[in-house]
């Protein structure tokens, strides 16, 4: 059971602490209910390319690295379709340095053409490196769009095209800025070594002040159930055939995202799985394959992809991963099965919450989820999952016209 406790700044700032005596170090998290998904559809890439304008200077501290470095800190941050999360770790005794730091660049960025070129030249950099001039880089790309017709999901984090964050002007940011990255849209957490009324005395001199912003109340056009297939063949300069598949699957908080998740396990979660076994080990098929999902909050995709070996056609290869996925949509698991990938689930949970930063960072995500207490029960969720679930739920996902299948062919081979 993960310890925290909760309260709310004036400005709407959400404040989490979890007090753990057991480490010298103390973690500050300050998670942004903004991504991708978040954009407008002819500025994409915008929520990305804050996570590095964020780092370079703010309104009064220009380096926001040299002072954490010196206060014995580390940190990082990472964009997803669905949020922004900032986060660092350093000595419980310099924590007040991390509130300094998070809350001059909450209060404002130092907007400035110069941060906003070397920024967005990175950005563009990190585009062409690894989804244009990268073997199999467009895979997503081309994925989501045969996806998804509605949904902002439609486009990577990275963006939809490059010439968004090369045309990309400083009052653009602005706007962005300052319509996102308020404490009515933020959620802060501080684990580690600190006391409750510490970190309150330190949220509202620090963050307090800072100007709430609007409430943004998210509005996204969501897709309407799918009723025909989507197929789609590509040829690349790679050096082997792929094929991937994917099927729309539950949000992040319904019950179906739990029954999906311990399917991808069945399926696709490591060297005992059933796919890597048969399609791999046993008839040779693939180098490899894999199934999975990407934990979007809204609903998501269920993704099998897999390299094939010289000689087999994607037609045959589809051909055997449809044999396994109608197996699971017609013969219910065993139980012994079932409780391998629910004891499996179990370990990574746990392991998972062994690490301080982990724990902040996944207290800030259930409290953006809409509860943080979701944390200490999503374990309970998975053990409730029956085969019966599990035959249910793939009978319901695997729907043929629920799918989106992409042969993605090696120039060099045909």
């Amino acid at each position: 059971m993960i310890q925290f406790e909760r309260f709310t700044l004036s400005n709407g700032l959400r404040v989490l602490v979890h007090p753990d005596h057991s480490t010298p170090m103390a973690v500050v998290n300050v998670m942004y209910n903004v991504g991708a998904r978040d954009e407008d559809p002819n500025k994409t890439g915008f929520a990305h390319l804050f996570e590095h304008l964020m780092f370079g200077g703010s309104i009064h501290i220009p380096d926001y690295d040299e002072p954490l470095q010196r206060a014995g800190g580390e940190n990082n941050a990472y964009t997803t379709n669905d949020l922004t999360n900032y986060y660092c770790q350093l000595p419980a005794d310099n924590l007040e340095t991390a509130f300094w730091l998070e809350s001059d660049r909450m209060l404002s960025l130092a907007f400035s053409k110069k941060s906003l070129d070397v920024q967005r030249k990175v950005v563009c950099e990190e585009f062409k490196e690894h989804y244009i001039n990268k073997p199999y880089g467009d895979v997503w790309h081309i994925m989501r769009n045969m996806a998804y017709e509605q949904h902002p999901y439609r486009w990577m984090t990275i963006g939809k095209e490059l010439k968004h964050v090369e045309d990309a002007q400083l009052q653009d940011v602005k706007d962005f800025f300052f319509k996102f990255y308020r404490p009515s849209n933020a959620i802060l957490v501080v684990a580690g070594r600190v006391e409750v009324e510490q970190v309150r005395n330190l949220a509202e001199k620090w963050f307090g002040d800072i100007p709430s912003g609007d409430f943004y109340a998210r509005q996204l056009p969501q897709e309407e159930r799918q009723l025909l297939a989507v197929r789609k063949i590509v040829e690349a300069n790679v050096p082997v055939d792929a094929f991937i598949k994917t099927w729309h699957m539950a949000d992040r908080v319904g019950e179906g995202y739990y029954v999906a998740d311990l399917i991808t396990e069945v399926l696709g979660g490591g060297g005992s799985s059933r796919l890597y076994q048969r399609l791999v080990k046993e008839q040779k098929l693939f180098t490899n394959i894999d199934c999975y999902h990407f934990g979007s909050v809204e609903p998501g995709l269920l993704t099998i992809d897999g390299k094939l070996v010289r000689g087999v056609s994607a037609e045959q290869a589809e051909a055997a991963v449809q044999k396994e996925v109608q197996q699971l949509m017609h013969e219910k698991i065993s139980d012994h099965e079932l409780q391998k990938v629910k004891n499996k689930t179990e370990s990574v949970i746990t392991f998972e919450d062994m690490s301080l930063m982990n724990r902040a960072n996944s207290l800030a995500f259930y409290e953006l989820l809409g509860d943080a207490q979701m944390m200490n029960t999503e374990l309970a969720r998975y053990h409730q999952v029956t085969a019966s679930d599990i035959l249910n739920h793939a009978n319901e996902i695997f729907r043929e016209e629920n799918s989106h299948t992409l042969y993605y062919l090696s120039k060099q081979a045909s």
